[in-house]
């Protein structure tokens, strides 16, 4: 049985996925830094059928990040998968770049760039080790176009998107492949924060989780360094 890895797992796309990931039968390790919520998907995950492992931990602190993949790999022996899902906004309203902060710049660039990067290196060996595995990192629009206003955050996901294409590059020769996936605008709470005023229909978490799904999966070997937009999955897979 395979095991998935998925970061910031205790609401919104990361709760989506360790529920979608359940249901495909895969062992679960979770961590988030509210362990009430965490605990909640933990148990759901359960009812469908998962063993979970789920871990309190902050992403920006490497303690956390060891002992969260450690125990994974105690408890698990392996992972198969690593979703990096967990981000930050920065400050709401996110102010524009002369009136951002150092400190809350780097807290931004930390949790979404930095973080994604330790957490990969932690897991990498074992994957490399076993010549095996996906990693798939959650983009953003704002990691394509700089729009105003949306600051460090867009910033963050700019440099998350060039870590992977050249982490898929060093990783070209081996069985590892590292994607990203942009799930769009969706009903979560952190996108009510970024876009409090916003009067559209917004997708549901769950209605994107298909395509980390396919990407953790072996029908997905052959693809890596790729972007993918999650709420057009289906027609861009088709160039595959």
């Amino acid at each position: 049985m395979k095991t998935v890895v998925i970061t910031g797992a205790s609401k919104g796309l990361g709760r989506a996925l360790a529920l979608a990931f359940a249901k495909q039968g895969y062992n679960l390790a979770i961590c988030a830094r509210g362990e009430e919520r965490l605990q909640e998907v933990k148990l759901l995950a359960e009812e469908l059928g998962s063993t979970v492992l789920a871990v309190k931990a902050d992403v920006t602190n490497q303690r956390d990040i060891e002992a969260f993949i450690s125990m994974t790999e105690s408890r698990f022996g392996q992972i198969d998968v690593l979703i990096n899902n967990a981000a930050v906004l920065g400050p709401s309203p996110m102010p524009l770049l002369l009136d951002y902060s150092e400190v809350d710049f780097m807290n931004v660039i930390k949790a979404n760039t930095l973080s994604p990067f330790i957490v990969t290196k932690r897991v990498l060996p074992g994957m490399l080790q076993r010549n095996e595995g996906s990693i798939i990192n959650v983009t953003s629009e704002a990691g394509q176009i700089g729009y105003a206003g949306w600051g460090a955050y867009g910033i963050s996901k700019v440099a998350l998107e060039g870590l992977t294409e050249a982490w898929a590059d060093e990783l070209l020769e081996t069985n590892i492949r590292i994607n990203m996936i942009d799930p769009g605008s969706m009903d979560t709470d952190m996108y009510a924060l970024a876009d409090p005023n916003h009067n559209e229909e917004l997708t549901k978490p769950e209605e994107v989780v298909g395509a980390f799904v396919y990407l953790a999966s072996d029908q997905s070997r052959h693809i890596s360094g790729k972007r993918f937009e999650a709420q057009n999955f289906e027609l861009e897979q088709e160039g595959f």
